[in-house]
Formats: structure tokens, C-alpha cells, sequence
């Protein structure tokens, strides 16, 4: 028996590592499919660059996606998302889906007071992409950005009594920036591929009642839709399928690719091939 989207090869791209937590969460609800990731991580960060120097380095790598064979892909990207999205559908054959839509998507799903708080990056808070698609979707939006969380996460203190007192306080910012605003947030998007790590520790401290949105498992719920596809929910065979090994790739540093993005995607990363995007 073929699992529901077995021959698909879905192309995922981010900077860096935190992409994989949308990784993990495509492979949970489609686990059959054949996964290409590329982490540019030669040239991150991306948030420190100009807007064309973003759009370019995210096309060249959604095109060395295609040439590996790559029938849809997903911008694990929150800058590239933000900067670089309708350069990247210009540059694609294929279907191209960005997590900030979805993550806008899922609040106006989940808010009932039609105000959302945003938990981002600096640079993705800059651009301002989440207040516009919030907007174009009939919402308010409160961006709060939050540059500790993505060194906390990649040093590993996800639980650490440290980290628990940083989000205490970017709660609180973001609480009060809301209120200065005259808004009422019952949703939290979580805009940033690394959040999703600290979805527990946040969702802890949210007042009751306020939805968290996980960007990552948000956008992985958006693909299965917009493939028309059913879910893995249950075994499709009596477990003779086995799932296709993903593909890795990277801009530079294999080693600490492979030790890093294990923690991100939960399971090992036995190998990552070097490729050269140039400058």
C-alpha cells in the first residue's frame, strides 16, 4: 500500500538550523514524503543584510532545491519569508509556502478578540511582514522582538531557569507594548523556527485562555492541505514502509550542522553535504 504523498520530494530552506523544527513537524504528519534541506549556513545571519542580498541568497538556494529534484517548497524562513517571498515564487516552477502566512493564518483561526501578539527576531520584526499579513487578514498585531531566544535555544538551556526568566520578561514587554496599543492579544504566534523549542516553557507562562501558535507545526498542518493529503495518522502498511532518509545540505560547518540540527529535528543527523552557493 503507497503512503498518502510517498513519491513527493518537498524542498524545506532556512539560514540555518532552525528550519528543522518545521522539518520535524512536515515529517510527524507526512513521514513518507522524501525531504531536501538546505541550511545556508555560510551566509547567515540573514536579518543583517539588505533586502536584495536576501532575496538573492534565497533564490539561489531554492534553485539548487530544484535541481535536486525539490516539487514543492517550504520557506523555513522567517527573514527570507518576510524580505524574499515574491522573488522566490518568481524563481520557482513549483509551489513555494512561507511560514509567516501560515503563522498569520492560524491567528485569525485562533483569536476571537481579533488581536494577536507576535514573538519574532529583531530583523523579522523590522520588516513588519507580520503586522501586514495580520492586517490583510483583519487583525491587530503587537510585534515584540526577542534576540536572546535564538542563543538560549542553540546553546541548549530550552528549560533552563535562565531562559524561563528571559521569556518572564519578554512577556512582559510584550503585555505592556499590547496595552500601550489599546489591543487585547488572546493569540501568541511564535515567529521564529527556534520558538517552537520553548513552546512548553511559554505556554506556562501565557495567561490562560491565550492560544501559542507553533509556526512550525502551523505551516507543516498548511502543506498537508495544500497537498490535498491525508496525514500519517496511522500505520499505512504493517510497517514494511520504512521513511526515506532526508537529504541534507549546508553552506558550511557540517560538524556543528549535524550536532545542532539533531536537537532541533529530536533524531540524529548522520550526514550533511557541503555545496557551494558562492558569495
Amino acid at each position: 500500500m503507497t503512503a498518502p504523498g510517498s513519491t513527493l520530494r518537498i524542498g524545506v530552506f532556512d539560514s540555518g538550523v532552525g528550519g528543522l523544527t518545521v522539518l520535524r513537524a512536515l515529517r510527524a504528519r507526512l513521514p513518507h514524503a522524501h525531504y531536501l534541506y538546505l541550511g545556508d549556513t555560510a551566509r547567515l545571519p540573514y536579518g543583517s543584510k539588505s533586502q536584495a542580498t536576501i532575496a538573492r541568497y534565497a533564490v539561489e538556494s531554492v534553485r539548487f532545491l530544484l535541481e535536486q529534484g525539490a516539487e514543492y517548497l517550504v520557506i523555513a524562513c522567517n527573514t527570507a519569508s518576510a524580505l524574499a517571498l515574491p522573488e522566490i515564487r518568481a524563481a520557482s516552477p513549483v509551489p513555494v509556502l512561507g511560514v509567516i502566512e501560515t503563522g498569520a493564518d492560524a491567528a485569525l483561526a485562533a483569536s476571537r478578540s481579533g488581536d494577536v501578539s507576535i514573538l519574532a527576531t529583531a530583523a523579522t520584526v523590522a520588516s513588519l511582514a507580520y503586522s501586514a499579513a495580520c492586517a490583510e487578514r483583519g487583525l491587530r498585531a503587537s510585534e515584540m522582538a526577542c534576540p536572546l531566544l535564538v542563543p538560549l535555544v542553540e546553546e541548549g538551556w530550552v528549560a533552563h531557569p535562565v531562559t524561563r526568566d528571559v521569556l518572564r520578561i519578554y512577556l512582559a514587554q510584550s503585555t505592556a507594548a499590547a496595552r500601550g496599543d489599546a489591543l487585547h492579544p488572546d493569540a501568541l504566534v511564535l515567529g521564529c523556527t527556534h520558538y517552537p523549542l520553548l513552546r512548553s516553557e511559554i505556554e506556562a507562562l501565557v495567561p490562560r485562555g491565550m492560544a501559542v501558535i507553533d509556526s512550525a507545526a502551523v505551516t507543516a498542518e498548511a502543506v498537508t492541505r495544500a497537498l490535498g493529503l491525508v496525514a500519517d495518522r496511522e500505520p499505512v502498511s504493517t510497517g514494511t514502509l520504512a521513511k526515506p532518509p532526508i537529504r541534507f545540505f549546508a553552506t558550511d560547518g557540517a560538524e556543528r550542522f549535524k550536532a545542532l540540527g539533531s536537537r532541533f529535528l529530536d533524531e540524529p543527523i548522520e550526514a550533511v553535504t557541503l555545496i557551494d552557493l558562492g558569495g
